[in-house]
């Protein structure tokens, strides 16, 4: 590249050679240069709430008569067109950088700087945007930021469709008895309303365990500075700066009241991770029950039809799997996987400072999104479209000798199990072997052993 293709930017340690259209400083540069590993950058959500943060900070420092109106007023400009997604290519800094993300912050910083100087205001990245601030309680304060809106906006919407999805299939399929099952063995008869309001209540819990957790992630390290006492950042600031990410972002946030431990621990983040995997179990198993209960067609279960969406195989035609339930399987494994990192990281708080902040950001927000996405995915591509086999479910009900179980008070359970032995053994309903066996009448029996009166009421 030629001379005059490039610039010259100084930090404290001297000169960097920058792409001259480059939109950022010679600390990002330097962070370009050093860090490779990844090949990609944190996650957009991430960087539009860093870019909030600033802002507010800029906000907070014309209140406090530290920065002027046009210095705060050129920050908060570019920190919001940020915000709203502009100038994306200008954050290019791998994931596997410094365990603090300063990389990161500086990258901001400069970044709203160069914007800033454009428009006719020179602000200093470091004196006027990062202000009150350092990355050791600005990085952490972007983690509990972004993870809260999307919670809010992406993962929260996901999860109550898919409850709400499952809840209208309850009402639809009412009235359908099918075959129980434990350890993968016949069991007492269950009806399929019953059997969804299971994973419906599953979920229901996740999304409480997640209001739990999210007291605990509105609190902010924001105002702790560089080792948690607040050295640079004038009284209250954190306070302040918190009220005004509540007041842009419709979120309640506050400030944590014990900065040493909002910048050495990463616990809520560790929390949230492992409810999130906790979430990521509950799919993984409504997932497998919907790929055995749609197996076969000819061999397997076969109690439900999964919507047909693409040819299951490149040289059986006719071949149809299911996809969606495969999908989403992994990337709740995947989930699973990230959480085992996060808890991992979490554990390198080495006295002030946890130093695996990036890697922590960019695993808890792939969670939120890979969750979100699956649920979605489960609720319009697997369960509102699902049809059920009531011929097959009925017949393997009529052959199923554990209803024998019903007549444990009349008969007792070695009679019972008798009966149920022979009725496997021969293949015959069990309604037939019993009337033999126990002198029972016959409409007394049917009655007994009615699918659906055994369900329980309705």
């Amino acid at each position: 590249m030629a001379n005059d293709d490039r610039r010259t930017e100084h930090d404290s340690m001297g000169p960097v050679q920058i792409r001259a259209d480059a939109p950022w400083g010679a600390q990002t540069q330097r962070a370009v240069d050093n860090f490779r590993i990844a090949g990609r950058p944190l996650p957009e959500a991430f960087i539009r709430a860093l870019a909030q943060i600033k802002a507010a900070c800029a906000e907070v420092n014309l209140e406090l008569g530290i920065l002027t109106t046009e210095q705060s007023a050129a920050i908060v400009e570019a920190a919001d067109a940020i915000a709203l997604g502009q100038h994306r290519e200008a954050f290019p800094i791998d994931v596997y950088q410094t365990g603090s993300g300063t990389s990161t912050n500086m990258n901001m910083n400069e970044v709203i700087a160069h914007i800033a100087a454009a428009s006719g205001m020179p602000v200093h990245p470091n004196d006027h945007v990062n202000r009150g601030q350092s990355s050791n309680d600005v990085i952490p304060t972007a983690i509990h930021v972004a993870a809260a809106m999307e919670l809010e906006q992406q993962l929260r919407p996901a999860l109550r469709h898919l409850i709400a999805v499952i809840a209208r299939r309850e009402r639809e399929l009412a009235d359908v008895v099918k075959t129980g099952r434990t350890h993968l063995m016949d069991a007492m008869p269950i009806r399929l309303d019953q059997e969804l309001s299971g994973w419906r209540t599953q979920l229901e819990l996740g999304e409480a365990r997640l209001d739990e957790v999210r007291r605990r992630l509105t609190k902010l390290a924001i105002g702790a500075t560089a080792v948690g006492t607040g050295i640079n950042a004038p009284e209250g600031f954190g306070e302040r700066v918190a009220r005004r990410l509540s007041q842009r972002l419709d979120v309640a946030f506050v400030r944590q009241g014990n900065g040493f431990a909002a910048l050495a621990s990463q616990d809520t983040a560790a929390e949230l991770s492992g409810q999130l995997r906790t979430l990521a179990t509950t799919l993984l198993k409504i997932a497998n029950d919907l790929r055995w209960m749609n197996s076969g067609p000819l061999t397997g279960l076969a109690e439900i039809a999964l919507p047909a969406l693409q040819p299951g195989s490149s040289i059986m035609p006719g071949k149809v799997n299911p996809v969606i339930p495969e999908a989403v399987l992994m990337a709740c494994v995947q989930v699973t996987g990230l959480d085992a990192a996060i808890s991992l990281a979490a554990q390198s708080g080495s006295f002030q400072l946890n130093v695996m902040l990036p890697l922590i950001a960019d695993n808890l927000l792939t969670q939120i999104h890979l969750l979100a996405g699956s649920m979605e995915h489960l609720a319009d591509g697997a369960i509102a479209g699902f049809t059920v086999n009531r011929v097959h479910l009925e017949a393997a009900l009529a052959r199923n000798p554990i209803l024998v179980t019903a007549l444990n008070a009349e008969i007792g359970y070695e009679a019972g199990a008798r009966i149920a032995k022979m009725a496997y053994e021969s293949g015959r309903p069990i309604v037939d072997v019993a009337a033999e066996e126990t002198g029972i009448e016959r409409d007394r029996l049917a009655a007994l052993l009615d699918p659906m009166r055994l369900t329980g009421p309705r």
